[in-house]
This record gives structure tokens, sequence and C-alpha cells, in this order.
């Protein structure tokens, strides 16, 4: 049915209320991206601050950085996910290793200018420990930088998420998501029945904004302090 006083958002081809499956795929897809960027922070972080000091391990590792981000984003994810068994948890480990890569490079970037600092050199003059520098002088100072992109890297792993589940990969149907009600959606389309894909991708669409306007707001606050 098309949308109506008792289905706000209509009903798909099985009969299932499109806005009840809209609310409830919020259930599903936003803890994914929220987890998996949240699991790649902690992992990004400290290895962006490990290799910010020049050595031949830190240009290993910035080199396999540098490879994973050359890979295509999509791609890469469903290849995760399907070789690992296409379970819940494998969506998780994909984000980790698409948007990890982003926060290793923005911190290790931060941190070298940061290193550069006066107050920087007199702490290790003065006998400062490599790990006491990082934790009082450095990662105070890129904190901005990792909220900022912990906003905008939830942003793209909804994109993600959606994307795999419109492929058919990561959770498996009738458990509703946004990426899979428009996979539904699309094969009717032609049928008509447009509502059934146009509501879980404003759903999307409404999401993505509030995240980067978050993010935005979030590094105007950062640069105001």
């Amino acid at each position: 049915m098309a949308p109506n006083g008792s289905h706000w958002f209509g009903t798909d081809a099985n009969g299932f209320d499109v806005f009840s499956r809209t609310i409830e795929a919020a259930r599903i897809d936003l803890p994914l991206a929220f987890g998996g960027v949240l699991l790649a922070m902690v992992i990004g972080v400290p290895i962006g601050l490990a290799v910010s000091k020049e050595s031949w391990l830190s240009n290993i590792v910035m080199r396999g950085v540098d490879a994973l981000q050359s890979l295509p984003l999509l791609i890469v994810t469903v290849a995760v996910v399907a070789l690992a068994g296409d379970h819940f948890y494998d969506v998780i480990l994909a984000m980790v290793l698409v948007i990890a890569p982003g926060f290793i490079r923005l911190v290790r970037a931060g941190a070298v200018v940061i290193r550069s600092k006066r107050y920087v050199e007199a702490a290790t003059a003065t006998g400062s420990s490599e790990a006491r520098i990082l934790r009082v002088h450095v990662l105070p100072n890129v904190l901005n930088l990792v909220l900022t992109q912990l906003t905008l890297g939830v942003g793209l792993a909804i994109v993600v998420i959606a994307g795999l589940n419109f492929l058919g990969v990561g959770v498996d149907p009738p458990t509703p998501t946004w990426g899979g009600m428009i996979f539904d959606g699309a094969g009717v389309i032609n049928q008509g029945q447009w509502w059934v894909a146009l509501f879980p991708s404003l759903a999307i669409l409404v999401v993505i904004s509030c995240v980067n306007l978050t993010a935005r707001v979030v590094e105007d606050l950062t640069q105001a302090r």
C-alpha cells in the first residue's frame, strides 16, 4: 500500500510496514557504524602517535596505510566480510580496516607538527620519556583532529554499511537494514511503488547530514579553543 493514515511510509511487497522497518533498521545500522568507527579510532590513534617519530618502522607502516587507502573502499569491505564468513561482527572488522588508516594518517600528520614545537623540544631536552611526551604534549593537541575524524567516519561507515546491505552482504534478511530496504524497493520502483526505497534513503540522508553538521560544529568549537 502507498503511504496513508495507518501506514505513514506505506508497506512493502511483503506487507511489512516501511515506517517501523526504517526505525528498526536504525537499531542495526547505527550501532554497527558507531562501533566500527570507535574501534577504528582506538586502534588508529595509538598507531598514528607511535609512527609520528621518523624511523624505518614508521615508514613501513605508512606505506601499508597508503596501500590500504589506495584500494576501492566498497570492494575491500565486501571482500573482507565475504571472506571472513559474512557474520554480523565481520562488518565491524571491515569498518576498522577501511577507517583506521584515516585516523593513523591524520593523527600522524598532526603529531609531526606538534613534535616540531619548542616546548616538545624542551621536554625532550629535560629527559622526558617518549611515552610522556606523547601523552602530555602531543595527544591533547591532536584530539580536535580525532573528534572531527570520528564524526566524519560515522557518516562514511553508514554509507559503507548501506552499500554492503544493498549488495546482500553483512546482515541477513529478514532483519531490516536501510541498504537492504533500498535494494527491495529498487525492484518495485518500475511498478510505481516509489515509497519502499525512498524513505530508507531519506533516513540515510538525514543521519549523514546530521553527522556532517556535528563534525562541523566540533571543528569550530575545537578551533575556538
